[in-house]
C-alpha cells in the first residue's frame, strides 16, 4: 500500500511501510504500518506503528530512542506520513546543528 525508505547525509536513514490487511480486532481500519527512523548504527530515533502490544497507550503510538511510547492521534495514513516525516526532519536537525 505505501512504502518509502531514505538515507541522510549523516548515515540515519527512515524506513515505512504500511500494508493493506483484512478489518480485525488488532487492526480495524484494515491498515498495519511501520514507520521507523534510525541513526547509522541502527538504533531506533523514532517509530511509528499500530502493533497491538501497547493498547494501553492507543492503538497508534509511537516509541522514543528513551523507551517511552506515546499515543497518536490517527486521521489516516496521508497525515501519518506528513507527521513522521516532519518529525525525522526535527530530529536529523537536531542532531546535527
Amino acid at each position: 500500500m505505501y512504502r518509502d525508505e531514505n538515507e541522510k547525509p549523516d548515515g540515519s536513514r527512515y524506513e515505512m511501510v504500511a500494508w493493506q490487511v483484512p478489518s480485525s480486532e488488532d487492526f480495524p481500519q484494515g491498515l498495519k504500518y511501520s514507520f521507523q527512523y534510525m541513526d547509522a548504527d541502527g538504533d531506533t530515533l523514532l517509530r511509528y506503528d499500530n502493533s497491538p502490544y501497547h493498547l494501553d497507550v492507543g492503538r497508534h503510538h509511537r516509541h522514543t530512542p528513551e523507551g517511552d511510547i506515546t499515543k497518536l492521534e490517527f486521521t489516516g495514513l496521508s497525515d501519518l506520513v506528513n507527521d513522521f516525516q516532519t518529525e525525522v526532519n526535527e530530529i536529523y536537525e537536531q542532531r546535527t546543528n
